[in-house]
């Protein structure tokens, strides 16, 4: 993104992020509402020899499958190349039920090629405590193919990564994880990002706009002390879909964000800029290099000239002269002259962005001029390198 666009951009945006009006349901999240991680450890099928080459793993993850189906064979015996060994993982929502189908990632543990066109077995998923929450079982999708025969002599075509893929639908909830919004009487909301400011506000809306029966307790926590007559089962959802539901305005604190690998500054509402004097200018060293050709004077050659002739590169004489390619090598200096400019206090975004702006900065250029601007302590804000 160029600086002109950046800088209209926060132009217009300015005027609406300083007033406007949040739900809580968009920063906040309720405490024991929250998502699970799933593990399980499994086996795709059906990989038309591009499975693992690793037998020891492969054989007896396969010989330990076939027992349970009352097959007793030995390890050894097991050919793995249409098989390989995969991490399965997903993650169960809240207030899932039973039934609830989830997608599953599998990503090979071994070294198979690929995983085109297999087919994950029956593979438990625990969660953090050890428990079986959930199955998988289905087709892998991959999103890409592997292609041809590479090697010497041969060609491939490869699209994306094919060692890992997603079965869509494929993990069935068997157990509930059990959750639980309210304790003894108290529901708590969980601000995304801390802030003293935020959290007092949200309490404050709260209040106003639902009753009096919220508290911030800590920069991220608003404690509220849910009455009894919405205690009840039947009722907790309606609460909490009031108190989601009720807008506030949340409190950014001022920050600079640069990324130097795209050259993107990206600025909030809420940073100034005290009085300053900046000058800046380029430093350009150009280089360059053009190769010419050396030829020696007629007759400089030692010995005999005649049989010179034939041994010297370039018809000189038996002493070795010859014609010779070298590099001549130019260096030129250019430096900028520009005066020191004096900027006024910016208090609004609005005012820092019409003022560098002014100064015909590059992006680039105007990274290395907000970093000193802070390190002269006149950028009232956090500035954020990435």
């Amino acid at each position: 993104m160029s600086l002109r666009r950046f800088i209209a951009f926060c132009v217009i945006a300015a005027p609406l992020v300083v007033g406007a009006q949040t739900r809580i349901k968009d920063v906040a999240t309720v405490q024991g509402a929250r998502d699970n991680q799933l593990i399980g450890y499994g086996l795709v099928a059906g990989l038309d020899g591009q499975g693992d080459s690793d037998k020891l793993l492969t054989q007896q993850t396969a010989a330990n499958l076939a027992q349970r189906f009352g097959i007793q064979i030995q390890a050894a015996n097991i050919t793995a190349h249409n098989m390989a060994i995969v991490m399965v993982t997903a993650t169960i929502p809240s207030f899932a039920r039973q039934g609830t189908k989830l997608d599953a990632t599998v990503a090979s543990l071994a070294d198979a090629k690929s995983l085109q066109g297999g087919v994950l077995l029956q593979t438990p998923l625990v969660g953090g405590d050890g428990k079986v929450y959930a199955v998988a079982q289905g087709s892998v999708f991959l999103g890409g193919f592997d292609a041809g025969t590479g090697g010497a002599g041969g060609a491939s075509v490869q699209k994306n990564h094919t060692t890992s893929g997603v079965v869509t639908g494929g993990a069935l909830v068997e157990n509930e994880i059990p959750t639980s919004l309210f304790s003894q009487g108290v529901l708590e909301i969980v601000l995304r990002q801390g802030d003293f400011t935020s959290a007092v506000r949200m309490a404050n809306a709260i209040n106003e706009q639902i009753a009096p029966m919220a508290e911030a307790v800590s920069p991220t926590t608003v404690r509220i002390f849910v009455p009894k007559e919405m205690q009840s089962p039947e009722r907790q959802m309606e609460f909490v879909a009031r108190v989601e539901n009720a807008s506030f305005v949340p409190d950014v604190a001022a920050r600079v964000v640069i990324n130097e690998r795209t050259g993107t500054i990206v600025s909030n509402a809420n940073i100034q800029i005290t009085k300053v004097a900046v000058a800046f200018g380029n430093l350009t060293v150009s280089i360059s290099s053009t190769p010419e050709v050396s030829q020696p004077n007629s007759f400089t050659g030692g010995g005999d000239g005649g049989r010179g002739g034939k041994r010297g590169k370039g018809g000189g004489g038996g002493g070795g002269a010859s014609t010779e390619v070298v590099n001549r090598t130019t260096t030129s200096v250019t430096e900028e002259k520009r005066r020191m400019v004096v900027f006024p206090d910016m208090p609004t975004v609005e005012d820092v962005a019409f003022a560098l702006n002014s100064m015909g900065a590059t992006p680039r250029e105007l990274m290395s001029i907000l970093q000193s601007i802070k390190d002269a302590g006149a950028l009232n804000a956090e500035l954020v390198l990435e």
